[in-house]
């Protein structure tokens, strides 16, 4: 089982987008941990999270997104996630984390708020 978790990071529109891709699960989960806190940690006030690309994620995936909300809420800035896929989406409805979260249905929608 691989550790790593493809990241992408860019900024565009006044919001730093970090876009992971393929499974969030307990043993990539970290990578995404660490690639947030940094990302967090260095002061943005927009931060979008495309998950168009992550077809699977557990518990503790879920787990490091509302650590990541949490740390953006100390800090005054704005966590958005977009681009869930229906196995993703189902996950954050089933917790009841979709009313928790600011969820939008694609980049171009996170970037327009």
């Amino acid at each position: 089982m691989p550790s790593d978790l493809p990241i992408d990071i860019e900024t565009r529109d006044g919001a730093t987008i970090v876009r992971p891709s393929g499974e969030v699960d307990l043993a990539r989960s970290p990578t995404l941990r660490t690639t947030l806190g940094e990302v967090i940690g260095d002061g943005v006030s927009r931060l979008v999270l495309d998950l168009s690309q992550v077809d699977y994620m557990d518990s503790s995936g879920v787990a490091t997104l509302v650590e990541a909300l949490q740390q953006c809420r100390t800090r005054q800035a704005t966590l958005v996630l977009s681009g869930l896929q229906d196995r993703v989406r189902s996950v954050f409805e089933i917790a009841k984390l979709d009313a928790v979260f600011t969820i939008r249905p694609d980049l171009d929608a996170a970037l327009g708020d």
